[in-house]
């Protein structure tokens, strides 16, 4: 009977000592951690946002980055300075690139200067016509005396003579610019067909022209069926 009570008062003691202890953290402060700070910072926290102008020069030099880089050789690269070299030339100096690329330089020269002379004389003649004409006109309306051999002529055919004369001087600036320019494009085409066509192991292309005598059927053009065979020449013209 006595170590019934004394385990019953043992239990006792032990449930008074763990009631307290549960108290005791119970009653402890809980730390509250913030959700706040673990939470992940969104892509616009993190990154800058671009303008329009840094977006347009990204995707330029993307593209650029994708583009096929073509590398050339030498001769390639030659090829293409020499192309370039004669209409360059011809700009600066007209006739100078027909000189570079060879070939008949010695007729193509003298025809682009023979151009240029005819309409700068052309030009030269008309400007003084006009201005003479010019001149009488305005001596008829002042009432001064004027050269004789216009006295006798109307003022509305020195009038029409004045604006032709003005019209084939300004014609002559346009045909001025047409021969400079045409002696450029002359020395940029000669020089495509020589070093752009003729590249490679093989042998360059080559027009051939021959010129022979040949015998016509002369009946075609008067119109008879009987043969009339009529001498002539025959222009052929092969490539290779």
């Amino acid at each position: 009977m006595t170590k019934l009570i004394s385990l019953f008062f043992a239990l006792f003691a032990v449930l008074i000592v763990h009631g307290q202890t549960v108290d005791t953290i119970s009653k402890k402060p809980v730390q509250t951690i913030k959700t706040e700070s673990l939470k992940p910072k969104s892509a616009q926290d993190t990154v800058k946002k671009e303008s329009r102008k840094e977006r347009k020069k990204r995707e330029k030099e993307e593209a650029k980055a994708k583009e096929k880089v073509v590398f050339k050789d030498s001769t390639r690269l030659a090829i293409e300075a020499k192309n370039k070299q004669a209409w360059k030339r011809s700009l600066v100096l007209p006739g100078w690139g027909q000189y570079t690329n060879g070939g008949v330089w010695w007729i193509k020269v003298p025809a682009i200067y023979g151009g240029l002379a005819t309409t700068v004389l052309v030009f030269d003649f008309n400007n003084r016509y006009y201005k003479e004409l010019l001149g009488v006109l305005k001596a008829r309306e002042d009432g001064s005396p004027e050269d004789p051999f216009y006295q006798e002529r109307p003022t509305e055919t020195i009038i029409r003579a004045k604006d032709n004369a003005r019209r084939d001087r300004d014609l002559m600036v346009l045909l001025t610019l047409g021969v400079y320019g045409l002696n450029v494009a002359e020395a940029y085409i000669d020089s495509m067909l020589k070093y752009r066509w003729s590249i490679g192991d093989d042998k360059p292309k080559k027009t051939a022209f021959s010129i022979g005598p040949t015998l016509m059927d002369a009946s075609l053009a008067s119109g008879s069926f009987t043969f009339k065979p009529t001498v002539g020449l025959k222009l052929s013209m092969k490539f290779n």
